[in-house]
């Protein structure tokens, strides 16, 4: 599976995306920084078990990766975790959680946003956002930038954790420094209205240049709009 694209949209749009963020599950690629990276030998193994499991030979896959989950590699443990979300190997989310729970235990990022995803989305039954905010807290403070839109998020709706427009502000801060586009348009938004920070337009036409640099459809039109107030503004 692609990994999904997690950009909040525009403001004139906040209400309706954040309520509906996708969220997907997808074998991991890169090794995360936060984690201890494995030697050469089981990086060789582990690139070999994707493989395998790109190319459809999913029992082979699910050996690789459970031998190597016994040797303590979380990216194992997580990709074992990927396969039963995704219906590759039986069990669901029950039979994937101990996976996911191992590798955050041991470091990876990438498991502690994939237990908010499991509870945010009730794979274990109801969904559970204060539970999800518990897991996408933890991932933010790693370094993850989707915990620190999701966190974000949670603070601006007061879903899964109390409405606060600082946190928000703060937490959509650190993820358009991590280069989110959509937080880079969010936090200028907030800027502009004085949400969760003091109004500063020169902060808010920063932060819409970034995003509209980025390729924000809708910054170019809000960078023009805040020139020409800053351009009329006394003194």
């Amino acid at each position: 599976m692609p990994p999904h694209d997690r950009r909040p949209h525009p403001r004139r749009r906040l209400p309706a995306a954040l309520c509906a963020i996708a969220l997907a599950f997808t074998p991991l690629w890169v090794w995360p920084a936060a984690a201890e990276p494995p030697d050469a030998a089981a990086t060789a193994a582990l690139t070999e078990a994707i493989g395998q499991y790109g190319r459809g030979e999913v029992d082979a896959a699910r050996r690789s990766f459970e031998a190597l989950a016994a040797r303590g590699l979380p990216a194992a443990d997580y990709n074992l975790a990927v396969m039963h979300l995704a219906g590759d190997l039986p069990g669901g989310a029950e039979a994937a959680l101990p996976h996911l729970q191992r590798a955050a235990d041991r470091g990876f990022v990438t498991a502690l946003f994939g237990l908010g995803q499991v509870y945010e989305q009730g794979r274990l039954g109801r969904s559970d956002p204060t539970t999800a905010h518990g897991w996408y807290l933890r991932a933010a403070e790693a370094g993850s930038v989707d915990g620190q839109v999701a966190v974000a998020t949670a603070h601006y709706l007061g879903r899964g954790a109390a409405k606060d427009m600082v946190q928000a502000a703060h937490w959509y801060r650190e993820a358009a420094k991590g280069g989110d586009i959509g937080a880079q348009y969010l936090l200028a938004s907030m800027y502009e209205a004085g949400d969760g920070v003091a109004r500063d337009l020169r902060l808010a036409r920063y932060w819409y240049d970034v995003a509209a640099k980025n390729g924000d459809e809708a910054a170019p039109d809000k960078l023009r709009e805040i020139d020409a107030r800053l351009r009329d503004a006394p003194g």
